[in-house]
């Protein structure tokens, strides 16, 4: 929120103490300022910290109010976003940006296209978080420099009603600058690596950063297999790097989100160090698969031994020298992470899961609740669930308990289009409908994202407009499809020289020239045509 005339005030008192600044006009000068509101990465994080926190305690009042947020791989979708979404719902509150990790992996390294395997740039982690709030800094300039010139318009035709229409407009303007969920991956490294990169990060406007438990040289995507966890007391660690790194720039409510992927996970490449019966350590190494052995006689060349529940083990190890859990730990050690995690600086989790089931979810966080009452959840409504299938087969398998007819249906065929129209195809879509407000009811979840939704759209819309410009189509694939879709849809960007900043730039020109500015956006504009 700004006061706008009290920004013009403020400026003119400081051009009037300055004989030779008579050329500066207060009120454009004002106009700048209230255009570019925050001024560094910094004041960003602090701001949006702020907001999720707001955002944390009222969802503890009330699970209707969760948070959402896209992944987007460019300040440009970002932007967009935003701008979207307070076009058709009047208001940014408890929408969020998503930085995914595998996004930057297959769409920023320098090396081109990467798995999600912690091998791009470090440093294109931070370098996403200052593009994307460059480009919502932008947008804010630019629906301010709208309300500018209708400003300027009201008051030629002297209709003092627009005028007063439009300042309340801008005192009350709401930015597009909302928190970003940042994916730090595992670290990028050791401890100090984390908090390098965790600095680097906060300073470039991440209030949150989501951390995970797999090993940082072996780190694989959450959706694919050969996982490999860290013992609690390294990944502790990093979360210490992290709050270090928030409380040393001066974020003091930074949010740090720790992920598990022990549901899916069995592996691990150490055995964690114990000093006791039943600390930490010992509960992790409790985990592992073995046998026990009773002479050195059981025990072969290379093979490791730990003493465990007072006898000797030797845990299962593999060919690559990785240590392997026992079947069926998977959700015993998720408990034990996320309240581990909980009790040692982290303030959300974020549960890896290999479907999205709400009783799934939530048998592990009413576990994790009986003792942090108020764990919360980031979930990752992935891409790599077959939602129709997943939901599809959810429901059959309901109607089947429920002794429901489900002759009709072939279990195993459910994603064919035969059903799309069936009772039980529409009946799935509505559980999909709900799926995030029934979850952060029943399974803790705070926050709702989708990590690389923007990387599938962008393939499905570019497929769409080559298929039909490359062949008989021509031009008309792209005016039927993408700018008359854009006229009819009021979307912003089909004035695509306003979206870049060119009016804005015709201003500036004016404010440091006044009538000798050269202006692009006059009378033969081809954008006066939209």
């Amino acid at each position: 929120m700004s006061n706008y005339s009290k920004a013009i005030d403020d400026i003119a008192s400081v051009c009037g103490a300055n004989s030779t600044w008579s050329a500066i006009n207060p009120e454009s000068a004002a106009r700048m300022r209230i255009q570019n509101r925050f001024q560094t990465g910094l004041d960003i994080a602090k701001y949006t910290a702020k907001i999720m926190r707001e955002d944390m305690a009222a969802y503890d009042a009330d699970s209707a109010q969760y948070t959402q947020s896209l992944g987007c791989w460019h300040g440009f979708v970002g932007q967009q976003k935003l701008i979207a979404i307070k076009k058709h719902l009047q208001t940014t509150s408890k929408r969020y940006l998503y930085l995914s990790g595998w996004m930057v992996a297959a769409l920023r390294s320098e090396f081109g296209p990467l798995p999600d395997q912690s091998m791009h740039e470090k440093t294109a982690v931070s370098s996403l978080i200052e593009e994307l709030y460059t480009f919502l800094r932008q947008a804010d300039a630019r629906e301010l420099d709208l309300l500018f010139t209708d400003l300027d318009a009201a008051r030629a035709a002297g209709d003092k009603a627009k005028e007063a229409e439009i300042l309340d407009k801008v005192n009350n303007f709401e930015t597009h600058v909302v928190p970003i969920i940042a994916d730090i991956d595992a670290g990028f490294g050791n401890a100090e690596a984390t908090y390098l990169l965790a600095k680097q990060m906060i300073e470039a406007g991440a209030c949150c950063i989501q951390i995970e438990n797999q090993v940082s040289d072996e780190k694989q995507c959450g959706h694919q297999d050969g996982k490999v966890t860290v013992p609690h007391a390294d990944f502790l660690a990093k979360i210490n790097a992290v709050r270090y790194a928030f409380l040393e720039l001066g974020v003091d409510d930074g949010v740090i989100v720790a992920r598990t992927d022990s549901l899916g996970a069995g592996l691990t490449k150490q055995i964690a160090v114990t000093n006791e019966p039943g600390d930490l350590g010992d509960q992790y190494n409790a985990f592992l698969d073995g046998e026990y052995v009773n002479s050195a006689d059981d025990i072969d060349n290379g093979d490791v031994v730990i003493k465990a529940n007072g006898k000797l083990l030797k845990p299962a190890r593999l060919a690559s020298g990785l240590f392997q859990f026992k079947k069926g730990t998977g959700i015993d050690r998720v408990v034990l992470d996320c309240i581990t995690s909980l009790q040692n600086g982290a303030d959300l989790l974020w549960i890896e899961t290999e479907k999205p089931h709400v009783g799934q979810i939530a048998e592990m966080v009413n576990r994790i609740r009986e003792v942090v009452p108020d764990a919360k959840l980031v979930y990752n409504n992935s891409p790599s669930f077959n939602w129709t299938l997943n939901f599809r087969q959810q429901v059959f398998d309901a109607w089947s308990e429920e002794g429901k007819d489900v002759s009709a249906y072939d279990r195993a065929n459910l994603m064919s289009e035969e059903y799309d129209a069936t009772e039980l195809a529409l009946a799935a879509d509505e559980r999909i409908r709900t799926f995030q407000a029934d979850a952060a009811r029943e399974a803790g979840i705070f926050h709702h994202l989708i990590t690389l939704p923007t990387y599938h759209t962008t393939a499905l819309s570019t497929d769409n407009l080559a298929k039909g410009y490359f062949a008989e189509e021509g031009m008309l694939a792209y005016v039927k499809g993408v700018q008359r879709q854009e006229i009819r849809q009021t979307i912003a960007c089909v004035k695509h020289q306003n979206m870049a900043g060119s009016d804005i730039g015709d201003n500036h020109k004016e404010y440091f020239a006044g009538e000798a500015a050269l202006k692009a956006g006059g009378k033969d504009n081809t954008m006066n045509q939209f």
